[in-house]
């Protein structure tokens, strides 16, 4: 009797073993399984989402650039049109039909002050006389607009582009220096001289500084006969931007030699043709034969 209930105890003991057992290695095959759908599907997505995020990491640094690019080319933008606003304004430009104020100061083709005008009735002036309208000033208020006919406009053009040509061209001064003795030869004097021209004639400022001879007494004016002696190797091309004074404490005088401009260059001219003038007169009254009084 003690002994079949042992053993149904021990069978029953074994059962419940055997189904814990069942039970942890359905647990575990789950897990794994879990384990693996998740590896799967994890791969899967980063294979979806890594182009999309390799795209951003790579795009937001350039973004400061792009806006700063953006910005500049806005400015560039900005600049070249308030330029070509101007250019328009100075080239005058007719505005057509498209007048952006409403009231409008009108002169007419001759210059007659016609007042202040709608411009429904400016453009029913310009369609009845067939002339252009012409911005003249944008700063006054009203603003003041002109009528004029397509020849006027195209003369006052050659005007204002004569006026642009005849307007001198600033442009910065370059100086050249050269330095040397007074106890220079004279085929040196000559090729220093030659260099000087070339330069002056390129529009150089030309900086001479004459020193004075070692163990030699120059006369004082010496040196200024030297600086007087190049100007003369270039007539009507050069004259004195500053007239020789003396430096380094009397030890040396300097100069300085620019281009005529044009002024100078035409007062020399007509001053060479007044001079050639009067040799011909007087040669011409010195071929003359003598008056003879006849009685």
């Amino acid at each position: 009797m003690f002994s079949l209930r042992s053993r149904r105890g021990t069978s029953t003991c074994y059962k419940r073993m055997a189904a814990l057992f069942l039970r942890r290695l359905t647990l575990q095959a789950i897990k794994t399984e879990n384990n693996c759908i998740a590896r799967c599907l994890e791969k899967h997505f980063l294979q979806k989402t890594a182009p999309a995020q390799l795209s951003v990491t790579v795009s937001v640094p350039r973004l400061p650039s792009l806006i700063h690019a953006k910005a500049f080319s806005v400015a560039e933008d900005a600049q070249d049109k308030k330029n070509k606003k101007k250019k328009t304004e100075t080239a005058l430009t007719s505005t057509g039909r498209k007048i952006s104020e409403r009231i409008i100061q009108v002169f007419d083709e001759k210059g007659n002050d016609l007042g202040s005008m709608h411009r429904a009735d400016v453009i029913k002036l310009m369609d009845k006389r067939d002339l252009k309208l012409i911005k003249r000033n944008a700063c006054t208020e009203p603003p003041v607009y002109q009528l004029m006919t397509g020849l006027q406009i195209h003369e006052e053009r050659m005007r204002l582009r004569e006026q642009d040509k005849a307007k001198p061209k600033t442009r910065p001064t370059l100086t050249k220096e050269l330095t040397f003795s007074s106890n220079i030869g004279q085929h040196d004097l000559d090729t220093k001289s030659k260099q000087i021209q070339q330069w002056i004639e390129k529009n150089y400022q030309v900086q001479i500084t004459i020193k004075k001879g070692k163990n030699v007494e120059d006369p004082e004016n010496k040196m200024e006969a030297i600086f007087n002696q190049i100007l003369q190797t270039m007539p009507g091309i050069a004259t004195f931007s500053s007239k020789p004074q003396a430096v380094k404490g009397g030890r040396a005088v300097m100069c300085v030699l620019r281009h005529l401009s044009t002024k100078e260059e035409n007062m020399y001219r007509e001053a060479q043709e007044t001079q050639k003038g009067d040799i011909l007169n007087k040669e011409n009254r010195n071929d003359r034969p003598p008056d003879v009084l006849h009685q």
